[in-house]
């Protein structure tokens, strides 16, 4: 088996550690991270995306930001009908529009973006807080779905990110991620999906598999956060978010 060998504990497939020429570059710069996952260690998602179309709740009320609070930074978010805006402030720090329900362990989470301006994005997932040394500043921490954006050559979207703990838990640096690499829409809407089971996380972009990580236990539950990055600009629109919590 030349590509890929069996996984017999979670009967996954596991990469042979074929970093794409493409990606050299990007691996040079990432692997040295604190989080950064051994090639021939990481596992391939093979799985088909969960269906999203029913036991669903939305997690948006079509009205307002309800059950919402921003977190981290000062980039605004808005509500306009079934669409959640969320716009980058030139100064400001990273910032999260997160759920104000804060333990949520194994589920199915899905939602839809689009860019109006190009700005790096995301979705935490077991997300958490915490105080930083400056001014009590609050740094929101833990994985995130990332979804970088519609320009740029790196193609991570649906990558497996530490935000403020360590750096990328799962880059899309293989030659196995070549059609994960591909799956972004620049123009158009995309859906993302994330599925956490007990440790593993898995996640989808517009169907195609994409991420397959086992958390260590450290994130085990937290807060869903829709992404701002900091920066000069990035107008990001989200709808259909909404998820559904799975039994233990």
């Amino acid at each position: 088996m030349s590509a890929a060998v069996l996984n017999l504990a979670d009967d996954h497939r596991v990469s042979a550690a074929e970093i794409d020429p493409a990606q050299a570059a990007w691996y040079a710069k990432y692997k040295g991270q604190e989080n950064a996952p051994q090639p021939d260690e990481m596992m391939l998602n093979t799985d088909p995306e969960p269906d999203v179309s029913e036991g669903f709740t939305p997690l948006f009320n079509g009205k307002d930001l309800t059950g919402w609070t921003p977190r981290g930074g000062t980039c605004t978010f808005t509500a306009q009908g079934d669409l959640v805006i969320g716009e980058c402030v030139p100064g400001s720090d990273s910032t999260y529009l997160s759920t104000e329900k804060s333990d949520y362990t194994d589920f199915i989470f899905s939602c839809d973006m689009k860019w109006e301006v190009d700005g790096n994005s995301g979705v935490m997932f077991h997300a958490q807080v915490k105080t930083g040394d400056k001014k009590n500043k609050e740094i929101v921490f833990g994985p995130q779905a990332e979804m970088e954006g519609i320009s740029g050559d790196r193609y991570w979207n649906g990558g497996i990110y530490g935000q403020s703990c360590g750096g990328y838990f799962y880059p899309l640096w293989l030659t196995d991620h070549k059609e994960a690499r591909a799956a972004l829409d620049r123009a158009g809407w995309n859906r993302l999906t994330i599925q956490a089971k007990g440790n593993n996380v898995k996640t989808w972009v517009n169907g195609v598999p994409v991420a397959n990580w086992n958390d260590d236990g450290t994130y085990a539950k937290g807060f869903f956060g829709l992404q701002i990055h900091k920066g000069t600009a990035g107008k990001v629109l989200w709808k259909n978010v909404r998820v559904k919590e799975l039994a233990d």
